[in-house]
């Protein structure tokens, strides 16, 4: 039966013990674009056993409740799991949400969504294909990995998501009110990325090219920085660079692009 853990597996997890550092409403930003993707949503609404696994919630699971409260908002029935390869976080579940002892392995579970940010910023980088291979080939039929990392306070978030064929895209979003600029998210870049902001690397070019359209979007700065990086974005798309348009409005400035434009080039 599908999200059933395999006893077996339960006892290996797989990966090592991160710091844990976690606050409430930290992951607000990923969790708002999450319940509001139509990939993800799509594939949360047609699972036919909607289960999610916030993976490495750290030590308080804080963050792991707030998804849960938000993708009910998606499909009221959703199931969320929360493990952590540390048994003292392993907390008591509530609220309909419950907790175990699991690594890149997922614990047995084979969910159609997982949650992983801040955790394989703590390993090197090449770790990281194998700690994707591992997550994915775990994952249900339409299951989807998000691989994340945020500032302390979650004003300056990026992720990429998924599916078992791979990377499929890169999402910045930031408070509109306290980034200067674009490129100000390099620092939070995924793992995968965050050493490839490099010249001749793709996401390099993304960043200096956000940035000068940031610069050019100048004069609409007094209606504000949403409206801003709204002309910005346009100007981004304009000159070639395929950033994903949105129809509603946005609350935190968003920059995404499909994988392609950002893969890491080979060395």
């Amino acid at each position: 039966m599908a999200g059933r853990p395999d006893p077996g597996q339960l006892s290996r997890p797989v990966g090592a013990i991160t710091r844990g550092t976690t606050g409430v409403n930290r992951l607000r930003r990923s969790d708002r674009w999450l319940s509001n993707d139509g990939l993800v949503t799509g594939r949360l609404r047609a699972a036919t056993d909607p289960l999610v696994v916030d993976l490495g919630y750290g030590a308080s699971p804080w963050t792991t409740f707030e998804l849960a409260d938000r993708l009910r908002r998606v499909r009221p029935d959703v199931r969320v799991v929360g493990l952590e390869i540390d048994p003292a976080r392993v907390a008591p579940g509530r609220d309909g949400v419950t907790f175990a002892r699991g690594g890149f392995e997922l614990a047995g579970l084979r969910p159609v969504l997982v949650r992983a940010f801040n955790v394989l910023r703590q390993y090197p980088e090449a770790a990281v294909p194998g700690a994707w291979e591992t997550v994915l080939s775990r994952l249900a039929p339409q299951g989807l990995l998000v691989d994340g990392t945020c500032d302390e306070l979650g004003r300056r978030s990026a992720w990429v998501l998924l599916d078992r064929d791979g990377p499929v895209s890169l999402t910045l979003a930031w408070d509109p009110f306290t980034v200067a600029r674009p490129s100000d998210l390099a620092e939070r870049l995924p793992k995968v990325l965050i050493h490839r902001n490099i010249p001749g690397e793709g996401v390099h070019d993304l960043l200096a090219a956000a940035d000068r359209a940031w610069a050019h979007a100048a004069p609409l700065a007094v209606f504000g920085p949403r409206v801003r990086w709204r002309a910005a974005a346009e100007m981004l798309r304009d000159s070639g660079f395929p950033v994903r348009t949105y129809r509603r409005r946005m609350r935190d400035c968003v920059l995404s692009v499909p994988w392609s434009s950002v893969a890491p080039r080979e060395r």
